[in-house]
């Protein structure tokens, strides 16, 4: 087959669906291929979706998102041995307007928004792999899918953190183990009235908690947990680094975190119906990648569009405003008729005017501080010894809190560590 678009888009996660789209609207003719069977049916994410590029793209949006609920209670807890430590923030306010966030289920999402953009004009094909890039005087001028080429004035790759046509591009470096953690997730069933009594949230609420401390079992990462309409997504994501260096088997510290107390009390009952695991570009802009060159954008987890500063984990959001800022970018090409790396380079002023590279470039140190070992072992044991040796009464003479703080620091680490410690995070977060 010899067909010709003004554009295809590989992948149809939230980068491509909404490249996708935005482009459909602009009356270019748009393929969208994906290589599962159907969109989102082999994506992963850990299940929380920042609203706010949504009600752009998409200003009624919510008549028929598939919302599991909106995230309107906020924990953070921090865990050592058989013990936790919860900072939890409640608000509805929380669930309301452009700063909203929701919990959803990846095949539902991902299918919603494949849909929107089939109905704005876009051609979705599932179940074909694009092998190649289709070359020509240098450039890139389509994609290579098994014995069909398919022409077009630009590509947009939505293809995932692997990218391996970004790489072929030129635009990616061949991803190292610093560059990506491993993203682990169980979706655990549990009946909705359940749900709402044991986390203390009504029919549409729901929560979002990140652990800290042994939710790793050791290995630099963290879990997280969000609230479904009757499930629950429980997951962790850790360094890939440290899994080789310990070698350690991901099922075992899987296992290891969902058997801590804090957690088992969370999803009591609940049964397992999906596992699921992927890599996760770690850096950000420390990935190095460059997001266009000549004929092909890089829109998503290839360009290395995520945040991950410690309390917060950011994804869905980013790959739907990068997918628009790159559609955005196509139609300024097209009006100069010039789809050139030169021609698309207004690709990076959407990306900023969207707050992608804004919001990328406040978190630029977030991804190089939280590979500091400290921050998941020695901190949370002492922040839960002191909160423990507080909140003891057992007759044996209570010390002031002053005291129990010098005690339990005493030979754990230098003083001056600890305070630069404190500044590299406060200055990175």
């Amino acid at each position: 087959m010899a067909e010709r678009f003004d554009a295809v888009v590989v992948g149809a996660g939230p980068a491509g669906s909404a490249a996708a789209l935005a482009l459909a609207r602009e009356r270019f003719s748009v393929l969208l291929v994906e290589r599962g069977r159907a969109a989102g049916a082999k994506n992963m994410f850990g299940g929380r979706v920042y609203a706010w590029p949504l009600f752009d793209l998409l200003p009624e949006w919510q008549k028929d998102c598939p919302v599991e609920r909106f995230v309107t209670r906020e924990s953070m807890v921090f865990l050592h041995g058989g013990a936790s430590l919860a900072l939890q923030f409640d608000s509805p306010r929380l669930g309301d307007g452009r700063a909203a966030s929701f919990t959803a289920l990846r095949p539902r999402f991902d299918d919603w928004l494949a849909k929107k953009a089939e109905a704005a004009g876009a051609m979705l094909i599932t179940g074909i792999r694009v092998d190649e890039l289709l070359m020509e005087g240098g450039r890139v001028r389509g994609v290579v899918a098994g014995p069909d080429r398919i022409q077009a004035d630009v590509v947009v790759l939505a293809e995932g953190a692997m990218g391996p046509l970004a790489q072929k591009a030129g635009l990616l470096p061949d991803l190292a183990p610093p560059a990506v953690s491993v993203g682990i997730k169980e979706t655990v069933d549990l009946p909705a009235a359940t749900i709402q009594e044991r986390f203390n949230v009504g029919e549409k609420e729901g929560a979002a908690f990140v652990f800290a401390g042994e939710a790793s079992m050791g290995l630099r990462g963290g879990g997280f947990l969000y609230t479904n309409k009757a499930s629950v997504s429980l997951g962790l994501v850790v360094s890939s680094e440290d899994l080789a260096r310990k070698k350690a088997e991901v099922p075992a510290v899987m296992e290891g975190f969902r058997m801590h107390p804090a957690v088992q009390r969370l999803i009591r009952g609940g049964k397992v119906s999906e596992y699921s695991a992927h890599l996760v570009p770690e850096l950000g802009l420390g990935m190095r990648a460059r997001f266009s060159g000549d004929g092909v954008l890089v829109a998503g987890d290839a360009a290395g569009f995520l945040i991950n500063n410690g309390y917060t984990f950011r994804g869905v959001d980013l790959a739907i405003a990068s997918g628009v800022a790159a559609a955005r970018a196509a139609v300024d090409a097209r009006a100069r008729g010039d789809f050139s790396a030169q021609g698309l380079a207004s690709y990076e002023r959407h990306l900023r005017e969207l707050n992608v590279l804004t919001d990328l470039e406040t978190f630029r140190s977030a991804g190089g501080y939280l590979k500091n070992e400290r921050l998941f072992s020695l901190y949370p044991q002492l922040l839960l010894g002191i909160t423990e040796k507080v909140y003891t009464v057992d007759g044996g003479g209570k010390r002031r809190i002053s005291d129990i703080i010098r005690k339990e620091m005493k030979g754990k680490a230098p003083l001056l560590r600890m305070v630069r410690d404190l500044i590299e995070g406060a200055r990175s977060m």
